[in-house]
């Protein structure tokens, strides 16, 4: 492994998907931008931006201590609290599409929900490593755990934003069971949280539709299924070859969020199923190097942290795909590195950025 930037595989694996992001995103919202901004490169030049951020705070995490990373745990909880927080007051958290997940920062909008991903890993690897053998016991082990965890999922249901909702407590849960937590504790968990889930699906129409949708897609072609089918004519017209980059259909106009939630629809279109493969290889030589990353750290809280940065990135990116070729219901994620969105891309890279750190300083 590289002695100053750590693992090349996993670096190249990033810097490849970027890439493929940044061709494919263009593709897919030219027409939308030069509709909305009157400039077909709009959303290329802020995901360029995005970009160049996010390799410094890559950059950042390369050349920090992990273990300066724990001094951090408490400030940035408190922090990511406060903005989840902020961000559901009507004046200050700005509304897209009925749901309020953003704080404008000047030119430009942030997500708080992608940063409490972060928060959330690093927090439970701490207190893994902290706790020991004492995740066993549900009150001093379990419990702060679950309560951290709760507060979260409960901030983001509140924006509401379901789908970081549920890769947050499927990350957080997989590192409380290889740490060591009771398999009774996770399923008294996991029960718990089923009338919660019921409440947030039923009590919103636009979820009840979602889950219908996602069961017959074609009952409603015109309405509520209508992302999943446009999604679907787009892998079908794509075949085994594709139609060619930039001779896409279904984003002119037909599939919803061409760029961002369902951008895996235009490159299975436009690249066919021989570019949506090289996607999905890119994103498994990602986890394979994450893994193998948390497998060689010798230290409990180094190995947490690699698995949790791994999963967090691997859970979205199934999601995402799983949404797009109706095996899941609609839940309104991006696609780690391809989608084009600043949050989401810069958090994610400093996410690689702390495993190329990890990969640099606990292999053997």
């Amino acid at each position: 492994m590289g002695d100053k930037t750590g693992d090349p595989i996993l670096l190249a694996a990033t810097v490849l998907l970027l890439f493929f992001g940044l061709v494919m995103g263009t593709s897919a919202s030219a027409a939308i931008a030069l509709e909305q901004f009157q400039d077909p490169y709009y959303y290329l030049k802020r995901q360029l931006l995005f970009a160049v951020v996010g390799a410094l705070f890559l950059a950042a995490a390369l050349k920090t201590d992990p273990q300066q990373w724990r001094k951090w745990v408490y400030p940035l909880l408190v922090l990511t609290f406060l903005l989840l927080v902020l961000v559901l007051v009507p004046w200050i958290g700005r509304e897209v599409g009925g749901a309020r997940r953003w704080l404008r920062l000047g030119p430009v909008s942030f997500q708080p929900a992608e940063l409490a991903k972060f928060t959330a890993i690093l927090y439970t690897a701490h207190s893994l490593d902290k706790r020991g053998e004492r995740i066993e016991d549900f009150t001093f082990g379990y419990m702060p755990n679950l309560v951290v965890l709760s507060l979260f999922f409960v901030l983001l249901l509140l924006e509401p934003d379901l789908g970081t909702a549920v890769v947050l407590a499927i990350v957080v849960l997989s590192l409380l069971l290889v740490g060591g937590a009771r398999l009774s504790h996770l399923a008294a968990t996991g029960l718990m949280s089923l009338p919660f889930l019921y409440a947030a699906i039923e009590g919103t129409a636009y979820r009840r539709r979602r889950i219908l949708a996602f069961l017959d897609p074609w009952g409603d072609p015109l309405d509520s299924g209508f992302q999943l089918v446009q999604s679907f004519l787009a892998f079908g017209k794509g075949g085994f070859w594709g139609l060619g980059l930039g001779e896409g259909r279904q984003k002119l106009f037909y599939l919803p969020e061409p760029h961002t939630d369902f951008i895996f629809s235009v490159i299975g279109e436009e690249l066919g199923f021989i570019g949506a493969t090289a996607v999905v290889v890119l994103f498994a030589v990602l986890v394979w190097r994450g893994f193998r990353i948390s497998q060689r750290c010798r230290e409990p809280f180094r190995r947490y942290l690699a698995f949790g940065m791994t999963l967090g990135i691997a859970a979205q990116a199934l999601i995402n795909m799983g949404v797009v070729l109706g095996v899941l219901p609609t839940k309104g994620l991006t696609l780690p590195f391809v989608s084009m969105g600043g949050s989401s891309l810069v958090i994610n890279l400093m996410m690689v950025g702390v495993l190329l750190n990890l990969s640099r300083t606990q292999s053997g």
